[in-house]
């Protein structure tokens, strides 16, 4: 047995449940499914194939929710950034409408989970609100309950008044309510869903990074240092973190998506008296800024934020100090507070904001480019990908098929994207064309 795995420092690694590390994959091990990646989408398509009585195995690099999985903001979100439902039937048809349903349907599957399998994850169903920072942003908002309602989901508006109230405090316009969402803690997710896909039967292997994976014949051989898993069908759920730990690993998707460094951090819990003052309803909170504002609590009564950031000197203090300047905006009774915690890690973004499905070969599946919004949207293509290789007709499932697109000179764009930060920024002061 190797050494475990440490976590990179965060609120998460010091308050999720622990787990005994997994033995890393040793020698060649046959399975119905090998899955590639420890994260919610891995986990959630090993749970659900497991429960369904399939032989799944799954290779995580390095420990289950190191990466994004378990270092996020821990909202759960029944929407996406940018791309809009009406936008998925254009460009899909009728997949792209099941891949809508699927979005709007994400966050309620996720806690249904959880309560279905006993998840001790400080889940906490108390809504997401999408608040308005500007007069023309709530005709935004406006737009986006119009279209969600008549897909058929339960999203309302606020008003400015009941914006204050929700919140507790005046500095938003109105915005989009979406009941069903809510917050976790990330990594007890990570954790508590490898710990039921377990349960179910399936094999977890940790400290297993996956060198390469091709199809041989009939069948999916995936390769670690250490040995090989041959499968009838193939999962790749390592999304942002697709060639960090093997270059060679699905390279054209690794640059279909440019990985964006984001900050997230803890305050101090708050007192009785302010926590009953600010965001009593304790929703998820995420504004309509590009360079967004978002926060929550966590179970200790903790405000969980984030900022980005262009990189520089002294990231984190920097990122530090902009969350909480941004806190002490919106709620002055706070005060500018003290951070506990400080941590960062990487997302998949691309042009449009579409998230990627790619399909790999015979029962052969992946996704990439979760745009921030990927805790309720990874659980959800977990569960879909896992139904196209159980056999479901992959025709009428939410997976909107499209070709690995690699993005042209994408070690510069990566290296440029912070660049894009100031564009939004100044986008942010305008209001948009509607």
């Amino acid at each position: 047995m190797t050494d475990p795995v440490t976590f990179p420092p965060s609120l998460w690694a010091d308050t999720a449940p622990p787990r005994t590390p997994a033995p890393p994959l040793a020698g060649t091990v046959e399975a119905d499914t090998v899955v590639i990646g420890g994260g919610f989408t891995g986990l959630s398509a090993a749970l659900h194939l497991a429960r369904e009585g399939r032989r799944v195995v799954l290779l995580e690099g390095q420990a289950v929710g190191w990466g994004a999985s378990g270092r996020n903001n821990g909202q759960v979100i029944p929407t996406l950034t940018a791309a809009e439902p009406d936008a998925w039937v254009a460009r899909f048809g009728e997949t792209g409408r099941r891949f809508a349903e699927l979005i709007g349907g994400s966050a309620g599957l996720l806690f249904d989970i959880v309560r279905r399998e006993g998840l001790k994850a400080e889940a906490e169903q108390t809504g997401w609100f999408q608040p308005a920072h500007s007069p023309g942003r709530v005709k935004l908002s406006e737009k986006r309950v119009e279209a969600w309602r008549r897909f058929g989901f339960d999203v309302s508006l606020k008003n400015a008044r009941e914006t204050a109230q929700i919140l507790g405090s005046d500095f938003w316009h109105g915005g989009m309510y979406a009941p069903t969402g809510g917050h976790i803690n990330p990594l007890a997710l990570a954790r508590e869903l490898a710990r039921a896909a377990e349960g179910h039967g399936a094999v977890i292997h940790e400290q297993s990074p996956v060198k390469w994976f091709e199809r041989q014949g009939a069948e999916w051989v995936a390769a670690t240092a250490a040995g090989k898993v041959r499968a009838r069908a193939l999962i790749l759920a390592s999304n942002a973190y697709t060639g960090k730990l093997a270059a060679g690993l699905a390279p054209k998707i690794a640059r279909s998506f440019i990985p964006v460094h984001s900050w997230q951090m803890a305050t101090e819990p708050l007192g009785e008296n302010l926590r009953a003052r600010i965001l009593p309803g304790r929703q998820a909170v995420s504004d309509t800024r590009g360079d967004l504002r978002f926060f929550r609590y966590d179970a200790r009564n903790r405000l969980i934020t984030g900022a980005a950031i262009i990189p520089g000197l002294n990231d984190a203090g920097r990122a530090e100090a902009k969350a909480a300047r941004n806190l002490a905006e919106a709620f002055p009774e706070l005060g500018v507070p003290k951070m506990t915690h400080v941590w960062s890690g990487y997302l998949s973004m691309n042009w449009d904001r579409f998230p990627r499905v790619h399909k790999l070969g015979p029962d052969g599946w992946a996704w990439a480019g979760c745009n921030g919004r990927g805790v309720a949207l990874g659980t959800a293509l977990g569960r879909e990908m896992a139904r196209a290789v159980a056999g479901e007709d992959p025709r009428g499932l939410a997976l909107p098929v499209t070709e690995p697109q690699a993005f042209p000179y994408h070690a510069l764009l990566t290296r440029m994207a912070p660049a894009y930060l100031a564009w939004l920024r100044r986008k942010d002061l305008t209001e948009p064309d509607l």
